[in-house]
């Protein structure tokens, strides 16, 4: 569509080029230094031609109102959930609730669909196994389960990153469209979580390899058993250094139609220079997960130990007691509602800080202004392309 560097349109297969983008730390328009001497040509806009620009002092921009000191506040585009400009931690979680709210049906049928599926298999995984295995029925039920719940992670991850990347243009778009839009780069947005886990799974398996090594050869020692402990806690800051640098490496693969090493580079790429950044607010996303999941999960948890107290007393003193049927039912309801606002939540934060990156990298706000049509930018909207449909941002 242009030759922006870091931004492919949807019929072109070159991927972006990191050489030419703009440095991150590349000073921004200062409101004194908008008004060009008298003569002299005008300066580009803070967020790219055509954008918001201050105007004369004492006189209102062409956007926003007077300020205190005279000039007009730029106001930022915002044709979907998330205002074009780098985005603030606030805006980022507004982003990722607005999804939610203004493309429910999408979102949430989506998610719904796939926690249903996903929390039915492992229920009937539980219960077909249940009490047979004695004190081992929990590791067998997630082991089998482990491979069905990943599949379904990866089939709502690369569903939801086609809704956002549609939301953030102010666009909707139905489950068809976004399993069309998806749908090729499955296999490899399978291969890439296989290729993620085994990476991350490796290295905290290195790390407590001593201390595995050491109880299976029988010995007892407490002293040397909690040193080797130690020694397989300090793999998890490693792990999670690298689960933070490959965290971008789904909407990279996705919107950008990249392969599975080029998208674990590209994250690398992306999150260069703001790891810290990242990890805070991915952390900050997960405990607000994990309490929205816990607050809705936890009455269902309570009206199946009621339902089944009854079965508990009965087995109170057994060597291997069973998991009342009712206490499953209830707790895998609870998991169903809990996965249908955690899962598009968690997936369009994910894109958010994806597409955060190459705002703040690659000026990718320009692209996407005229990607939703503001005449402002010169955009004409996706009609003028032989394919209509804004996948790769």
């Amino acid at each position: 569509m242009t030759d922006t560097p870091g931004w492919a349109s949807p019929s072109s297969s070159e991927p972006p080029r990191d050489e030419v983008r703009p440095p991150a730390d590349a000073p921004a328009a200062v409101p004194g230094q908008s008004v060009p001497p008298h003569g002299a040509p005008a300066a580009p806009p803070a967020w790219g031609a055509g954008g918001p620009q201050y105007g004369q002092y004492g006189a209102p921009g062409p956007y926003g109102q007077p300020g205190p000191y005279g000039w007009g506040a730029p106001v930022s585009p915002k044709p979907g959930i998330i205002p074009l400009r780098p985005l603030g931690v606030g805006e980022l979680l507004d982003g990722a609730v607005s999804t939610i709210r203004k493309h429910w049906r999408t979102t949430l049928g989506l998610s719904l669909g796939l926690a249903v599926v996903e929390q039915g298999g492992s229920l009937a995984a539980q219960l077909a196994i249940n009490g047979d295995t004695g004190e081992f029925t929990r590791v067998v039920s997630g082991l089998v389960s482990l491979p069905f719940s990943l599949l379904i992670g990866v089939v709502a991850s690369a569903l939801l990153t086609m809704v956002v990347s549609r939301a953030i243009l102010g666009k909707s778009v139905t489950v068809g469209e976004a399993w069309r839009e998806a749908r090729p780069q499955l296999l490899r947005m399978f291969g890439l979580s296989l290729l993620t886990g085994l990476i991350l799974g490796g290295i905290l398996l290195l790390g407590f390899t001593p201390l595995i090594g050491y109880l299976v050869a029988g010995a007892d020692e407490p002293a040397i058993a909690g040193l080797l402990i130690v020694v397989g806690l300090l793999s998890l800051p490693v792990v999670a250094w690298i689960w933070i640098q490959l965290s971008l490496a789904a909407p990279a693969l996705m919107l950008e139609k990249q392969g599975i090493l080029a998208a674990l580079s590209r994250s690398r790429r992306l999150i260069r220079g703001a790891w810290w950044r990242q990890f805070g607010i991915s952390l900050l996303a997960w405990v607000l997960t994990f309490v929205i999941a816990v607050v809705i999960a936890t009455p269902f948890a309570i009206v199946g130990m009621v339902l089944g107290f009854d079965s508990l007393v009965d087995q109170a003193g057994t060597a291997d007691p069973t998991v009342p049927s009712s206490m499953l039912v209830m707790n895998a309801v609870g998991a169903v509602l809990a996965s249908t606002l955690t899962i598009p939540f968690g997936a369009a934060i994910t894109v958010l800080r994806y597409v955060d990156q190459r705002i703040r990298r690659e000026a990718l706000d320009i692209e996407l202004a005229r990607a939703a049509g503001l005449p402002e930018y010169g955009g004409t909207g996706w009609g003028d392309q032989a394919d209509p449909n804004p996948a790769r941002l």
